[in-house]
């Protein structure tokens, strides 16, 4: 078909096979390195820097309000720098490698007097900095490429696609660090080399310091070069004037955001999944290595939430294409709060019987939250379209920085939770602590009801107060071809 006879969407569209890989790999690259945070840095903390929950949670408050100012200013950034020769978006891939990869190691590093006796507010002071770091180096990497999607294609279905995509690259990157969760744990022994039974009667273990800088150096080796890959294998379809820099214009972005009901809708459930997905990884390391005392949970039960990706990855782009990603998502998160729940009434079962129940039905939840997870990004650029088509404006650099900063919520709102529930069952973090038993089932508990009320109350926000059903994103999608040839004859894009 000749261009004259091509739509707009159409010409800047038709993605490969290599396009969708490359545009995953950067979220694979990027979560070889967060997943140390969301799964390794909690317990990392207490057992070997031997940092207090209460403390741990001010630093990601304080953390995340920086970021409060920090995020905007990337998405601004983004949206008004003249594009180099790189493009707009996708140069930022190649700025973000190297930082973030040092910002990573740093996090875990434990220089001579770090974490002992005598240097608490040392430690404290040298874990909020590397943390903070690390954060502004990921923000580099995340706010640019929310956005690259936008000028990747302008076909909703191939969004959707790369939404899908990006989910997997996403699952890949998480798993690695699974493998350091599993298995860098040794029995503590006492004086005499006897191992120490704890009031369950079993043997306790602690994490160890060789394993885990070893596994995240690995991690963050990898991540800088699979980042130098992804940015050889993406290109920008459609290239954009960057907006003015006028003053207050960031303020009317964001105020037009918040105007805009699947915006709102889409972004409160980014919130808790965020939150949620974060809770079970950092709160199950002591859920299996305190209450079910089998590490090897953290690979399996990860494998059980992501496995269903393989399978869902052949069919949820047609499903959503035929029945809506409202429709299915909806669907998916009531079954995950469902599985959750089911876990929660069957506290008391004794934990060895319970383990494979306990595996059965997070895999059951990981089919829900799969729903969900592989259309997020598709959902956010439909709410992003919508703004467009009725304001006249894209800014999705900013849009991006956004919704972003409020998935950092979410991981403020897991800190909170996380740490709220150590500090409520009184978990013992000093060198040589043992848990009790009561301790260990207020663990459990909260470790199954939270998941539960989190994903239930996405559910809700889908049912209820997202818009953009099936219907309504049709009719958007014929809105936005129209907005783009309105755009493209006014040469406010190239493509």
């Amino acid at each position: 078909m000749s261009d004259q006879n091509q739509s707009y969407i159409q010409r800047t569209s038709g993605l490969k096979a290599k396009d969708y890989i490359g545009y995953a790999m950067v979220d694979t690259a990027g979560c070889l390195v967060f997943a140390l945070v969301t799964t390794l840095l909690q317990k990392f903390y207490t057992d070997i820097f031997h940092i207090s929950p209460l403390f741990i949670m001010i630093m990601f408050v304080v953390a995340r309000v920086w970021d409060g100012i920090n995020d905007p200013m990337m998405g601004r950034i983004a949206d008004t720098v003249k594009p180099g020769k790189y493009g707009r978006y996708r140069q930022w891939i190649l700025y973000a490698a190297l930082p973030l990869a040092i910002s990573a190691v740093l996090m875990f590093l434990k220089f001579p007097g770090i974490g002992e006796e005598g240097n608490y507010t040392a430690t404290c002071i040298y874990a909020t900095c590397t943390y903070i770091f690390f954060g502004m180096a990921y923000t580099v990497l995340q706010i640019p490429y929310g956005s690259l999607a936008s000028v990747v294609t302008t076909d909703a279905h191939e969004r959707s696609k790369l939404s899908v995509f990006r989910s997997i690259g996403a699952a890949l990157g998480s798993i690695p660090v699974l493998l350091i969760a599993s298995f860098a744990y040794a029995n503590r022994v006492d004086e005499a080399g006897n191992p120490v039974i704890g009031e369950n009667g079993k043997v306790i273990t602690d994490m160890q310091y060789g394993p885990v800088i070893k596994g995240v150096i690995i991690m963050a080796v990898c991540s800088f070069l699979m980042l130098i890959l992804a940015f050889t294998m993406n290109k920008e379809r459609v290239k954009t004037k960057p907006q003015p820099k006028t003053a207050g214009a960031a303020g009317k972005v964001i105020r037009m955001l918040f105007k805009n009901k699947a915006f709102v809708a889409i972004t409160l459930v980014s919130i808790l999944l965020f939150a949620g997905q974060m809770f079970t990884q950092s709160f199950y390391t002591y859920l299996f290595d305190d209450y079910f005392h089998a590490n090897w949970m953290n690979l399996a039960t990860q494998a059980c939430t992501y496995s269903p990706m393989i399978v869902f990855m052949f069919f949820l782009p047609k499903l959503t294409k035929k029945k809506g990603k409202k429709e299915v998502t909806q669907v998916g998160m009531t079954l995950a709060a469902l599985a959750n729940l089911v876990l929660f009434f069957l506290r008391g079962m004794d934990p060895s019987k319970l383990i494979w129940i306990f595996l059965a039905m997070n895999f059951i939840s990981g089919c829900g939250l799969t729903t969900l997870v592989m259309q997020l990004w598709a959902m956010v650029a439909d709410a992003i379209d919508d703004i467009e088509v009725k304001t006249g404006s894209r800014d999705d650099g900013t849009a991006y920085s956004v919704f972003n900063l409020f998935r950092k919520v979410g991981q403020v709102l897991s800190a909170i939770i996380v740490n709220g529930a150590l500090l409520g069952m009184d978990y013992k973090y000093e060198k040589g602590a043992v848990q009790t038993l009561d301790n260990l089932k207020i663990m459990y508990d909260l470790g199954t009801l939270i998941p539960a009320i989190m994903f239930g109350i996405m559910a809700v926000i889908l049912f209820v107060y997202y818009p953009l059903n099936r219907k309504k994103t049709e009719e958007l999608q014929v809105a936005k071809e129209l907005k783009l040839k309105e755009s493209y004859e006014k040469k406010e894009i190239d493509i």
